[in-house]
């Protein structure tokens, strides 16, 4: 009887702990004793009015507006060299010259064969006028004796010989009207062939065809050149006007859209950046294609699309800098980097550009739901078409604290700078809204997380304890 009163009271006493443990938890947590969600650190921002100067960024090479590369037209070896790298030339000088000796042996040659045809064709005339003198005898014989033979006072043997001759002399007199033809189709021939020895001497001497700066220089004297007769030819020198410098960039396909002709350029020259010095430059030439980067069977997907843009250097902005005439501050192949200012907006409505981020709003795709068909996935039409759905459904967005939790707000934004955005709609001015941390805003936070300011002083703290 004791046994079973003892067992009783046991079994009380373990459900009485349980009752306790299970009323301890569900206070414990009610109370928020335990399960605590601590709510995520966020900055804040307020809606402001500000200016924003929209800018696209690239990088390239300083080069002259115009340069001329010069290669020779005929081969042979450099006799003469009047200029060096750096020299100021006009249109016209004389700059070096090609061994000539062989064009004026072509030359030579050309002038006899055009005397020989010539005397071949004085001859040619020579035989035309025996020809025709032939030909009026033997018309006149032939002319005689037809009547002779009519009244029958010779024979026609006799006669015969007198039609042969008239017919031979009307072919010898055709024979010579053609070899008059060909001497002077020879001579023209003669004279084609001097024009254009003439013409190959002429080029053994190279002029400059406009005035500048030999900006470089690829020849030394007795250096043998190819013409561009026979190849691609050497190039020998080249010859910049360094009074209208350019910067030429490449654009991503991105930003192409916003750049337009006569947009300001603010150019920093690597040369100048140690004493801060930006230039200024303006936009006159946007290329029309894309910059080929290969054919379309090696480009990949992921190649990068860019059109080259070129920057007139304003001579104002560094006039100070040029010292002389023969002073060029800017060297071709420097290398610049630049701000094309695309847009400009004042007192308008603006925020952190890192507190706008894009969430999916309204159908979310969840895992599971693609439509399985003979055991595998959706194909790839379906695959695009869910693409489509969530880029449709991809909004821009900001988020605000309200009740001690973040809430999302959908907005229209405008243009942008490195910091701040404009906000067209969504937001009124000075409206507090969550600014950062970047990465909480971008990927982490969501509608209805619980949020706290952060306190700078604690985070100075823990910096200071590592």
């Amino acid at each position: 009887m004791a046994t079973n009163n003892n067992s009783k009271r046991t079994w009380m006493i373990i459900g009485g702990a349980v009752v306790l443990i299970f009323g301890g938890l569900f206070l414990a947590k009610k109370m928020e004793w335990i399960g605590k969600v601590e709510p995520t650190e966020v900055e804040f921002a307020k809606v402001t009015r500000s200016t924003i100067i929209e800018k696209v960024s690239a990088s390239g090479k300083i080069q002259p507006e115009v340069e001329v590369k010069l290669s020779p037209d005929v081969s042979g070896e450099i006799v003469s060299l009047n200029v060096a790298e750096g020299d100021s030339v006009v249109a016209g000088q004389e700059l070096l010259k090609i061994r000539p000796d062989n064009y004026v042996s072509l030359l030579a040659r050309a002038e006899a064969q055009m005397n020989a045809t010539k005397a071949n064709m004085e001859q040619s005339k020579a035989v035309l006028a025996q020809s025709e003198a032939r030909l009026s005898k033997a018309k006149i014989d032939y002319d005689r004796n037809a009547k002779l033979h009519k009244d029958k006072v010779i024979s026609d043997a006799d006669f015969d010989q007198f039609v042969s001759a008239y017919t031979v002399a009307k072919q010898d007199l055709e024979a010579a009207k053609a070899n008059v033809n060909a001497a002077n189709y020879n001579v023209k021939s003669s004279q084609a062939t001097l024009k254009e020895a003439k013409t190959n001497l002429t080029k053994t001497t190279i002029y400059a065809p406009q005035s500048g700066i030999i900006s470089k220089l690829n020849v030394e004297l007795g250096e043998r050149v190819v013409g561009t007769s026979q190849m691609a030819g050497t190039e020998m020198l080249r010859i910049a006007n360094l009074n209208k410098m350019e910067v030429r960039v490449n654009v991503n396909e991105n930003d192409i859209t916003r750049v337009s002709i006569g947009d300001t350029v603010l150019i920093d020259v690597d040369a100048f950046s140690s004493s801060e010095r930006k230039f200024k430059g303006v936009v006159y030439e946007i290329a029309s294609s894309a910059n080929s980067s290969g054919t379309a069977s090696v480009v990949s997907n992921d190649a990068v699309t860019e059109f080259e843009v070129k920057i007139r250097v304003l001579r104002s902005s560094y006039a100070d800098l040029i010292k002389g005439k023969l002073s060029y501050p800017l060297k071709p192949g420097m290398t610049a980097s630049v701000e094309i200012l695309t847009n400009r907006k004042e007192n308008i409505a603006t925020v952190p550009l890192s507190s706008v981020t894009t969430r999916e709003i309204g159908a979310e795709v969840k895992e599971g739901e693609k439509k399985e068909e003979d055991g595998t996935n959706s194909t790839n039409a379906n695959d695009a078409l869910e693409a489509k759905k969530r880029k449709e459904n991809t909004k821009e967005v900001v988020f605000v604290m309200e009740k001690g939790k973040a809430k999302m707000i959908q907005v229209k934004t405008g243009i942008s700078d490195f910091e701040n955005i404009e906000i067209v709609s969504g937001l009124k001015e000075g409206q507090e809204i969550i600014s950062g941390p970047y990465a909480t805003v971008a990927k982490k936070l969501k509608e209805g997380d619980l949020v706290k300011k952060k306190d700078p002083k604690a985070a100075e703290k823990a910096a200071d304890k590592k």
